[in-house]
């Protein structure tokens, strides 16, 4: 079996680890991937939003299946190109896609099926959305940007005056047309979950839930990114609250795309909020979480293709996912300055000090995100999140140690990751430091 895995980031690379553990892969091709792809696979040098280029590419090469990692070629209809050529693929169609691309379509969509989610409004005149948020009394409001901006068009307001700024960003071109539109809504309280799911369009399969830390500082300051470490499974996401948001948001998610005629065939991301009222959606994503990709497949010890292609083929049903009873967590080492301004070309000394029979690098891998080659051959940083370390244990205290112990053997200029991923939720000891 041929396929074609799209994208260059951490979550891609942990793609292309878990596919190539299947025998009847017999070729993986990745687009335009990484150096750490790269060992997995046959790099193709077109970029992840080339879709003409990528359909003509799969049919040529008679791709079994196009697996599709980021949002922007899914927004871009790499999909409805795919199905013109009648290639296989995992990911949804732009219509489909709209979820993410559009906070707008996926508020009215869940308001239109009585899905939970945070009161809001939508706003396309900066004007009439200043005198909204002066409106409002003082305090928390979020301010999202309605197209894709790379998981930073998120604002957490504190302030009505921070709340204003934010809108001036957005609406005065920081997003570019992704911020032409903005959707202004209130603060939902509680510990956030990334739930997982695959989707054939009729069946909703999903995975055992994660959680990201999205803000670029410790104790979850900074601005929000695109992620900044993920650990899994999630102890507050209990049975009761997974039975809860299967009566509340899965089932009524899964007719509400039936009834829109929205063939959803991918991975559909569900970001929940455990409020005190109970589970409601923050936000939906097309496609795999990065970093919840990274420590996801540690655990997930079924094999990976066969639900991608039966996804694909609308034959979710009978499929079934197996777990790990373990742990796993993954920290991301990125450029110092993300996610604003950065410096790239910065040469990695990946586990520098360490033996290979080193106790650290047992259960723990290295993902490469924002990495490439240099001219001299070197492996050199080239994007804002450039490395993703990851583990899996018996204990999320002992993954931990080993994530951290590993992390700090890896060493580039201006490299920095935040040391409190799932800070509390278990005693870290110490290892081979």
């Amino acid at each position: 079996m041929k396929v074609l895995l799209v994208g260059s980031g951490g979550r891609e690379h942990a793609l292309a680890w878990k596919l190539t553990q299947n025998p009847e892969l017999k070729r993986l091709y990745a687009a335009p991937g990484n150096p750490g792809i790269g060992e997995l696979a046959q790099l193709v040098p077109l970029q992840a939003t080339d879709v003409d280029e990528l359909a003509a590419f799969a049919q040529r090469e008679a791709v079994d299946l196009v697996v599709v990692g980021p949002e922007a070629p899914l927004t871009l209809g790499l999909a409805d190109r795919l199905e013109e050529r009648s290639v296989p693929c995992f990911g949804p169609k732009a219509r489909a896609a709209l979820l993410e691309s559009s906070k707008k379509f996926a508020k009215d969509f869940m308001t239109r099926h009585g899905i939970p989610t945070a009161a809001h409004r939508a706003f396309t005149a900066e004007d009439e959305a200043r005198r909204y948020v002066e409106s409002q009394p003082e305090g928390p409001l979020v301010v999202k940007s309605d197209g894709l901006a790379q998981g930073k068009g998120v604002v957490v307001a504190e302030t009505r005056g921070e709340a204003l700024a934010a809108l001036e960003g957005m609406m005065g071109g920081r997003f570019g047309d992704a911020g032409r539109q903005v959707v202004i809504e209130e603060r939902m309280t509680g510990e956030e979950v990334s739930l997982l799911a695959f989707s054939d369009g009729k069946t909703l399969l999903p995975m055992i839930p994660a959680q990201d830390h999205k803000r670029a500082g410790e104790g979850d300051t900074g601005p929000n990114t695109g992620g900044m470490g993920a650990y899994a499974p999630v102890p507050a996401f209990t049975p009761a609250l997974a039975r809860e948001t299967e009566a509340k948001i899965l089932r009524p998610l899964r007719d509400a795309l039936a009834q829109e005629n929205l063939d959803y065939r991918g991975c559909l991301y569900i970001g929940l909020m455990l409020t005190p009222e109970g589970p409601k959606v923050v936000e939906f994503n097309a496609r795999f979480g990065d970093p919840e990709t990274q420590a996801l497949l540690l655990l997930l010890k079924t094999d990976l293709l066969n639900p991608l292609r039966a996804c694909a083929a609308g034959d979710l049903a009978g499929q079934t996912l197996e777990w790990r009873d373990e742990k796993a967590a993954c920290v991301v080492l990125a450029s110092e300055g993300y996610p604003g301004n950065y410096s790239t070309g910065r040469v990695i000394h990946l586990d520098a000090g360490l033996s290979p029979d080193d106790e650290i690098l047992e259960n723990s891998w290295i993902f490469h995100a924002g990495t490439a080659r240099d001219g001299q051959g070197r492996l050199v940083t080239s994007g804002g999140r450039v490395l993703s370390v990851a583990a899996r244990g018996a204990s999320l205290g002992e993954v931990l140690a080993r994530v951290y112990a590993r992390a700090e053997n890896i060493h580039f200029e201006g490299c920095c990751f935040r040391r409190d991923i799932a800070r509390g939720k278990a005693p870290v000891p110490r290892i081979g430091l």
